[in-house]
């Protein structure tokens, strides 16, 4: 009698942004690659634009177990109580994606990835997404020009703070309902990157576009620890390669398909998109800057200083 053939390994992978962006094609690589290696023992089956879970369900999925593989933006692991990625957030902490990348790929990214074992998570690799602009249906030139205004964020106390600095309304809103809100007024702006204002088309109903570069964006690519622990030796050795290369891949095109974003919403029309100057930028950095010391107690000073040192990060003067 023939050996019947043993059915593949399923992980389910799944996140909230669409599939042409910096993250859906590194999901789409871990995939093709991670099949690949194992010579299909392993099945990955993706679920990108909120198909499975809206942003707040995510983690408590992973945690049950009802998906295997998840990339939030670091930022949702402080209501687990891991707040320390919340440093992640705090503005112009990261002069370029070089810095950035000097927390992540050191010693400080490992020890926080440590932090997420007792939660049931096995963080994998850091995926970076580029920096933040921010968006409105009024030019945002000044800090004084937030004043007032609804803007959205996403789930973070630094985040809050950030907004609430700027004189503007911090409103908590999934990704999936952005669109919508800003379309209907129920926000009056946001921010996020370009590859992600083009592709939620967020450019269509916001006039104004600043290019603040004030905050950064990255993901933690990150698996049910049970799961990943019961794995068979060397198909979680081949994944992991799969997921190193995945990580080159998508890291690598962070900055093209933000730029190439860009281009598009400049070619589009339908919002003005504006460079601040050096003077306005200084600005926003003094103004911003206070919500470093007031998230020390929240997110703990140690992790900011090891976060600063490792960034090389000076306090604007």
């Amino acid at each position: 009698m023939l050996a019947q053939a043993q059915a593949p390994i399923v992980i389910k992978f799944s996140h909230v942004v669409a599939p042409d962006t910096p993250k859906g094609k590194g999901a789409q690589r871990f995939k093709e690659l991670a099949e690949a290696r194992t010579g299909g023992k392993v099945k990955v089956e993706l679920y990108p634009n909120s198909q499975l879970y809206k942003d707040k369900e995510e983690l408590e999925a992973l945690q049950l177990g009802s998906v295997q593989m998840l990339a939030p933006s670091l930022a949702k692991f402080g209501p687990l109580g891991v707040k320390d990625f919340e440093v992640f957030d705090l503005p112009y902490i990261f002069k370029d994606q070089g810095a950035f990348r000097a927390v992540t790929e050191g010693p400080v990214g490992a020890d926080l990835f440590k932090k997420l074992e007792p939660k049931g998570i096995k963080g994998l690799a850091y995926w970076d997404n580029g920096f933040h602009i921010m968006s409105a249906n009024k030019p945002l030139h000044a800090a004084a020009d937030f004043k007032g205004l609804k803007m959205r964020i996403q789930s973070s106390k630094v985040l809050d703070a950030q907004m609430r600095a700027l004189g503007a309304i911090p409103q908590v809103m999934a990704f999936s309902e952005l669109y919508q809100a800003l379309q209907s007024g129920v926000v009056d702006g946001t921010e996020g990157v370009p590859s992600n204002f083009y592709t939620q088309r967020i450019f269509e109903v916001q006039k104004h576009i600043t290019l603040s570069n004030h905050g950064h964006l990255a993901y933690a690519v990150i698996v049910n620890k049970k799961f990943w622990d019961g794995l068979p030796a060397d198909i979680r050795s081949q994944l992991e390669g799969a997921m190193q290369q995945a990580t080159t891949f998508a890291n690598a095109i962070a900055s093209t398909e933000n730029a190439a974003a860009l281009d598009k919403i400049k070619a589009s029309g339908k919002s003005l998109i504006y460079a601040p100057t050096e003077a306005e930028t200084n600005e926003w950095k003094k103004t911003l800057m206070p919500v470093h010391k007031e998230m020390e107690s929240r997110v703990g000073k140690a992790t900011i200083d090891a976060v600063y040192k490792a960034a090389n990060f000076s306090a604007p003067k």
